[in-house]
């Protein structure tokens, strides 16, 4: 990909991702837009991933990925906004569990700690056999969910490799008690930057970021504090066409 353009990129990937016969089934995954109220600017966290690797080399993502099935079973300082947990326990024509939201959002605290060695939760004692979770047990970080808000959702259209139910969440950057020198443990992100929301968006970033941070930007215009019942946008295909709905 090195010498095409961001379109060129963009509509590469939909090309090379695509499959024959039936699509595969979209996983549960969280991503955390970590948000910087300090300085006069609204600033995100964004981590560039490894160029050695398969899936969006060298592109500037958030922390995330998929919900493990232990991330059900973690236990928590506190719970999800009533009105967060009722946005993520849509699914289509069915709802989630509660447990599956809790999971789902954990995941994202997760990930954040694992790709980018930070703690989102308040101090206190805290044990778990968890994996993923053992540096929050080693700092004694309590998880904690209340202050978790819902952006977007977005779902990795059919025909591609890898098929993504996504969260979009935000976390500030205060409800950060432990940050870990040098990063997380595993090697999913090579740096970590924080960046206006204006600039992040001129990135090398996948599109549906792009869009994601587009819908952050007014978001915030409007709604600072990032209100827990205002309606959160859903992005899908449905037979060839790109949805928005709001949720």
């Amino acid at each position: 990909m090195e010498g095409m353009t961001r379109a060129q990129v963009d509509n590469a990937e939909s090309k090379d991702f695509a499959l024959g016969g039936k699509p595969m089934r979209p996983r549960d995954a969280a991503t955390l837009m970590l948000i910087d109220r300090s300085g006069g600017e609204f600033r995100v966290l964004m981590g560039r991933r490894s160029r050695k690797h398969a899936f969006m080399p060298g592109r500037l993502v958030f922390p995330g990925g998929r919900t493990d099935p232990s991330d059900s079973r973690v236990a928590v300082a506190d719970t999800l906004h009533p009105a967060v947990e009722a946005k993520l326990v849509v699914k289509g024509k069915r709802s989630i569990s509660s447990a599956r939201a809790r999971a789902i959002a954990l995941s994202a605290l997760r990930e954040t700690y694992e790709e980018a060695g930070l703690l989102i939760g308040r101090s206190g004692g805290y044990k778990t056999k968890r994996e993923g979770w053992h540096g929050f047990a080693e700092n004694g970080v309590q998880p904690t969910l209340s202050n978790l808000r819902m952006i977007a959702r977005a779902i990795t259209p059919p025909g591609r490799v890898r098929r993504f139910d996504t969260r979009f969440i935000a976390a500030w950057r205060d409800d950060v008690a432990v940050e870990l020198p040098g990063g997380g443990p595993t090697e999913e992100l090579e740096e970590l930057v924080w960046l206006p929301i204006g600039n992040a968006v001129s990135e090398e970033i996948p599109m549906i970021t792009r869009t994601v941070l587009g819908d952050l930007a007014n978001r915030l215009a409007e709604d600072p504090s990032l209100d827990a019942d205002h309606p959160v946008p859903f992005y899908y295909m449905r037979h060839q066409r790109f949805l928005r709905d709001l949720i």
